[in-house]
């Protein structure tokens, strides 16, 4: 049986943390082989299949799996008993829009859609919440991940101390050349940019640093924030590149489940 196989990250015991690779589903050419993403030019037909064996693999209903459509900006949903009430379209409309998906459910895998850009999983240990960032560039010149923090305190009460991180499969910073004004972009939103950045031909700037300080200055504990030493467009026979591959390519799901 063809089943997709995934990169596991130990975030939390009863808690399913993980990233898909390329490999173990039903889509072909650039989309091959495993690809869930509706928004990127994949037949349904392929998504529907592989949407049904990452279910089986974990274990849940095809509407227990949530991935929203997301704008490269900082805005969060979350899925509760309210959300599930609602009809198919309904839960659409309320995911159109957001980057950061949260949860305090067992059994509902939330999760983002990442091509290059850094996939952040945050779970409270303390409340037991899950939570997925997409952070792009833009999201990340927004400080996607400190707010999701944020919203994580807000919503739910957690405590930035209770709370463990990993940072997934993304654009590293000697692949991530930018031009002047993605760079100015940061500089204006203040990051340390001897840090963060490099110059060569042209800038280059390290998305999972960035992301990582974010949730350090949000209160996140250093030890408690992992990532996953793998460039996506380094790798682009394991992880989906949108630079190395096109826009019109799959996506890499790095989802996160309390059981």
């Amino acid at each position: 049986m063809i089943q997709p196989q995934l990169n596991h990250y130990n975030i939390a015991p009863g808690v399913v943390a993980f990233s898909t690779t390329r490999r173990g589903g039903f889509s072909v050419g650039s989309y091959a082989e495993f690809n869930i993403n509706g928004f990127c030019g994949d037949s349904q037909e392929s998504i529907v299949r592989n949407r049904a064996a990452l279910c089986r693999l974990l274990g849940i209903a095809d509407d227990r799996l949530f991935m929203p459509h997301q704008v490269h900006l900082t805005a969060s949903a979350a899925i509760d008993d309210a959300f599930l009430s609602l009809t198919p379209q309904q839960q659409a409309e309320k995911l159109d829009g957001i980057d950061t998906i949260m949860t305090a459910l067992c059994g509902v895998c939330i999760g983002v859609s990442t091509a290059d850009c850094i996939p952040v999983l945050l779970y409270d240990s303390r409340q037991s919440v899950a939570c997925a960032v997409h952070a792009g560039w833009r999201g990340t010149a927004r400080r996607i991940a400190q707010k999701a923090v944020e919203d994580m305190t807000a919503l739910y009460g957690s405590l930035p101390q209770d709370i463990r991180a990993q940072i997934g499969p993304g654009i590293s910073l000697e692949s991530f050349e930018v031009g002047d004004e993605v760079y100015q972009a940061f500089a204006d939103a203040d990051f340390d940019m001897p840090a963060i950045s490099r110059r060569e031909e042209k800038w280059h700037l390290d998305l999972p640093l960035c992301n990582r300080q974010q949730l350090l200055d949000a209160g996140v504990q250093p030890e408690n924030v992992g990532k996953m030493d793998v460039c996506t467009y380094q790798h682009p026979d394991t992880f989906f590149s949108a630079r190395r591959l096109g826009i019109q390519s799959g996506r890499i799901f790095t989802g996160i489940m309390i059981k």
